[in-house]
């Protein structure tokens, strides 16, 4: 039965972008000049499109035009757009009642999600779980409770981290300047080391360790530390794999000075990888876990799971109004269902033929672009230079392909994990053809 509700909206096997008006058309130009009056300028949108509905990997924007989605709502509509299971449990859900805040009532739809989590998640039993709007939500609950249950005061985090734009989240942010210019003081306490990536001229796991010493022996004693917070694969930074050996050791390393890992996994986890976690591919536990994006198949919910008996805080300490909302959380068992239906392994082989695909183009165009890279469903390809990964996307965009920028000069892929063959050798034809115009053109 999941597996006709994961296929039934899947597209026909001969389905294309079509762009009937060169994007933006009539009625997303309207849209944007009134979006520039009413809303914050500090959205970042690479591109003018203007959504009207969306259904599996295609969204067709409102001047009719078609496109094959490769962003999943930056990696958030796990089970594509408008999954008929998800929302039909949300319909069932929305007839029953709304809302009842988990913070000071109990009800059944977040006492099942927990319980699932707990059991699920790469930590230490007994777990426990506690729900939020968001990843940022998640991070800020994750470093509360780290110092609450360490009684330290510092963290340490890595650069090109992104962990959310909340004060705290911020502080362990070191993705981009321009998330932090104009914030400052952050939270103190905070200190950042290079991230290890196993692509091109990326630092060594060896000398990440010995910076980190450094930051032992220099600034901040090893048991002043409350937790370090880690993102199994970088997400902002740029779709990053670190070398195999860098989260085992960081686990044996917290272990020897009594710090807890935190596991970023709001864009890693949910079968993204083709894992349900990420740091299932290195076999390595955390102490707490941070979920949020492709959790509830686009409706806002996050969490943070604690292992080894941690979230022990008492009543009042932590708490959320909308965390854990009754509406999301049928949402996210829904997804799970379709999760362990087969969408993981569907992630895993799909994975595995787009990376193919990633490298051949590699190849093929060596002066644009410089690497290829990433796990399961979420993929990156670099380019020569940030400007060339930009026209990259904008001529993907105008071919009906939507694709994202992550790190300083690539884009990512990272698709619904329903994504089909015929919807992956689509995509991979659009980089290609969008690759060869631009080479054309240098």
């Amino acid at each position: 039965m999941l597996i006709d509700a994961m296929s039934s909206t899947a597209a026909a096997s001969s389905r294309r972008p079509r762009i009937k008006t060169p994007p933006p058309g009539p009625r997303a130009a309207a849209s944007i000049a009134r979006d520039a009056q009413a809303l914050s300028p500090s959205f970042t949108r690479p591109y003018p499109l203007v959504i009207e509905h969306g259904e599996g990997l295609w969204v067709i924007d409102v001047d009719g035009n078609e496109f094959l989605d490769f962003t999943a709502g930056i990696a958030v509509t796990t089970t594509g757009h408008s999954h008929p299971f998800v929302v039909a449990a949300i319909e069932a859900q929305a007839r029953r009642f709304l809302h009842m805040s988990g913070t000071d009532f109990y009800y059944e739809q977040e006492i099942r999600l927990a319980e699932r989590l707990s059991v699920l998640a790469p930590v230490q039993p007994p777990a426990r779980v506690f729900f939020t709007n968001s990843g940022a939500e998640a991070i800020e609950g994750a470093l509360k409770l780290a110092r609450w249950s360490t009684r330290r005061p510092n963290c340490l985090a890595f650069t090109g981290a992104f962990h959310g734009r909340t004060l705290g989240a911020l502080s362990l942010t070191g993705s981009k300047a321009i998330q932090r210019d104009g914030f400052a003081p952050l939270l103190p306490g905070v200190f950042h080391v290079p991230f290890p990536s196993s692509h091109g001229v990326g630092i060594s796991t060896d000398e990440v360790f010995r910076r980190i010493e450094e930051t032992f022996q220099t600034v901040a004693k090893p048991e002043s530390f409350a937790a370090v917070f880690v993102e199994p694969i970088q997400g902002e930074g740029g779709y990053l794999v670190p070398h195999h050996d860098f989260l085992p050791r960081l686990r044996e390393l917290t272990r020897q000075h009594g710090i807890l890992l935190v596991a970023d996994e709001v864009q890693t986890g949910m079968g993204r990888t083709g894992r349900l976690f990420a740091l299932e591919h290195s076999r390595v536990e955390a102490d707490i876990v941070t979920l949020a994006k492709g959790i509830a198949s686009g409706l806002p919910l996050g969490a943070l799971i604690a292992g080894k008996g941690i979230m022990t805080w008492p009543p009042g300490s932590h708490g959320s109004t909308f965390g854990g909302n009754p509406v999301s959380c049928a949402a996210a068992l829904a997804t799970l269902d379709l999760l362990e239906g087969g969408l993981i392994e569907n992630a895993a082989v799909q994975g595995r033929t787009l990376r193919d695909g990633l490298e051949q183009l590699h190849r093929r165009y060596p002066d644009m672009l410089t690497d290829a890279r990433g796990k399961g469903l979420m993929m990156a390809l670099e380019c020569a230079s940030g400007e060339r990964a930009h026209r990259l996307m904008q001529a993907a965009f105008q071919r009906g392909l939507l694709v994202l920028p992550t790190g300083t000069r690539a884009i990512r892929l990272s698709p619904a994990l329903m994504v089909s063959a015929h919807e992956t050798a689509v995509a991979l034809e659009i980089l290609d053809d969008s690759c060869a115009e631009l080479s054309r053109s240098t």
